[in-house]
């Protein structure tokens, strides 16, 4: 049983059980694949690896969420109402770390991060948080045209793949007409353009 002292007050099992709970299977074993692969990037590019496991393990935790709880969680919190005019795909991330600290005692700011960022990225991430929002992309079930060469990329450069990947993600909310959240474009402008 894996031990997250000083990161949260229960461990791993307890993550597992509040999942299982909350997601349905096919998410919860992404969630799964995405701890996995965040260990495995942690080694090989030398981060927390305790960190870097914890963050893909609960990254999802509030994707399945009825919108009524993030609502409430936005005044609870006091967070930015703007959110409240995109969906799901930023709430479970911006959103759902604030809800993760209060239900699952997480209270590690660079976990939490992690969390925060990985449906948008930011201009300024950690290692942990390129991690997680690689890790996400190019979990082991993840099929698209392009994901041997973003798993190839990851291989490499964390920066790199951060920048193919919020490209590629663009390229797809442009492509089929959908709502971009603006720090996603601050995102971009910092990782593709001005890295390159």
């Amino acid at each position: 049983m894996e031990n997250y002292d000083n990161l949260s007050s229960y461990n791993r099992d307890f993550f597992i059980e509040r999942l299982r709970k909350n997601l349905d299977e096919n998410r919860f074993n992404h969630c799964l694949r995405v701890e996995k692969k965040s260990k495995e990037l942690a080694i090989r590019f030398n981060a927390n690896i305790t960190r870097a496991g914890i963050s893909g393990l609960l990254h999802d935790y509030c994707k399945q969420m009825p919108k009524e709880k993030f609502i409430e969680a936005v005044k609870k919190f006091n967070l930015d109402e703007d959110l409240l005019n995109y969906g799901n795909g930023i709430w479970h991330g911006s959103i759902g770390a604030d809800i993760i600290r209060e239900e699952l005692d997480v209270n590690d700011e660079i976990i939490l991060n992690a969390i925060r960022k990985h449906t948008i990225a930011d201009p300024y991430m950690t290692d942990i948080d390129k991690i997680v929002f690689i890790a996400d992309f190019i979990e082991d079930a993840r099929d698209f045209p392009e994901v041997d060469m973003a798993r190839k990329i990851a291989e490499k450069s964390l920066d790199d793949a951060v920048s193919f990947e919020l490209k590629h993600t663009l390229e797809y909310l442009i492509n089929n007409n959908k709502k971009i959240y603006p720090k996603m474009l601050n995102s971009y402008n910092k990782w593709v353009v001005e890295e390159n």
